[in-house]
């Protein structure tokens, strides 16, 4: 009865963890890698929605000196609102335009 018992309780730990690993995973992406480009550098995320300034900062660049446009086949989007939140999708081109002051020489 013991063993019974034991056994029962590690099978409901294991359903337990597995539940609570998925919500895990769940929370913070897919775990698959992502491969994006910023001004022709790659980048690397597993989170598949991320704002402009989240993309911006992950590329060393300030969010709020510069703004993202994606080039989708011709097209190119603007994004300058920095909490604007993005889909990411696989090998998908930005590049970044400073919008800041320019500094006179």
């Amino acid at each position: 009865m013991e063993a019974e018992l034991s056994q029962h309780t590690f099978v409901e730990f294991e359903r337990a963890k597995m539940n609570t690993q998925q919500i895990n995973a769940e929370a913070v992406g897919t775990g698959h890698l992502i491969i994006y480009f910023v001004d022709n550098e790659k980048q690397e995320t597993s989170d598949h929605i991320l704002t402009v300034a989240q993309i911006l900062e992950k590329a060393g660049l300030d969010p709020k000196t510069h703004y993202l446009v994606e080039l989708r086949g011709e097209h190119q989007i603007k994004h300058v609102d920095p909490n604007e939140k993005l889909h990411l999708h696989e090998h998908e081109k930005f590049i970044s335009v400073f919008s800041g002051p320019t500094p006179l020489s």
